[in-house]
């Protein structure tokens, strides 16, 4: 009886797993945020480099000046 109960308060207090767990959870967090800002800035910068292409192919037709960083 004595056996058993050390190998279940082994069991309980073995945390590799639980690590395991977490590091999991965590990159599928870093992943959703990664994919939310893909999603999120992926029109805009097709946009953006849609006039860049735009304004290279035709040089005569007038491209927007740049903005300045404030």
């Amino acid at each position: 009886m004595m056996r058993r109960a050390s190998g279940l308060k082994a069991f309980l207090s073995e945390e590799e797993g639980a690590t395991m767990i977490e590091y999991g959870l965590l990159a599928a967090l870093i992943a959703l945020v990664v994919a939310a800002v893909a999603f999120t800035l992926g029109g805009n910068l097709a946009n953006m480099f849609t006039k860049v292409s735009d304004c290279v192919a035709t040089p005569s037709n007038p491209c927007p000046a740049p903005v300045p960083n404030p």
